[in-house]
């Protein structure tokens, strides 16, 4: 049960109210995560502006924005983003056995092992990343455009995973299966 009152759509003051009739417009339901977040309208408006933002970059394709919200939710221990990127992932085009490769912080081609593995480094060393990891990622093929959203996106999701470990938020979509090997969310960000 969350530790944080889920709001009801229904008994939404006015201001909360206009931000889930936004995420509804954009997702089609209101999300038990965006609904607990809406406790703060601030903490909820900076949420959907920023991923909203971030959806529109150039430099990452949506499924590459799914591989680095599995990377870090598996990471950080986030059953709530699993289950919900997870589901998100496979909208993306990832298929289950690309979604788990993900949540390993791997890839199962050389784009998305970059993605996963720039991103597994940018959460694991904090962002202080070596020459060598930079240019490894810039060697995949990706640009400056696309390692400034790589480090957008792991501090959104970061984020995220942090409130609903908090909140300890209600899962509203398929849960995630835990890993066959389970050690990744003290493993991957130790080992990047």
């Amino acid at each position: 049960m969350s530790r944080l009152p889920q709001i009801a759509v229904n008994e939404a003051t006015p201001e909360q109210a206009e931000l889930f009739a936004a995420a509804k417009a954009k997702l089609g339901l209101v999300p038990n995560m965006l609904r607990a977040l809406g406790n703060s309208t601030a903490a909820l408006k900076g949420y959907l502006q920023f991923s909203g933002v971030l959806a529109t970059g150039k430099g990452l394709s949506a499924r590459q924005r799914e591989i680095i919200a599995l990377t870090v939710g598996e990471a950080n221990g986030c059953e709530y983003c699993l289950a919900a990127h997870s589901t998100l992932g496979k909208l993306a085009g990832l298929t289950p056995e690309q979604i788990e490769a993900a949540r390993r912080g791997e890839g199962d081609g050389s784009a998305d092992a970059a993605v996963a593995r720039f991103a597994r480094q940018v959460l694991a060393v904090r962002g202080r990343v070596s020459d060598d990891q930079l240019s490894a990622f810039h060697e995949a093929g990706f640009s400056d455009e696309a390692v400034a959203e790589v480090v957008a996106h792991v501090a959104l999701n970061v984020y995220t995973n942090f409130f609903n470990n908090v909140a300890e938020t209600d899962v509203d979509f398929p849960a995630a299966e835990p890993l066959a090997d389970s050690s990744c969310s003290t493993s991957c960000v130790s080992h990047a």
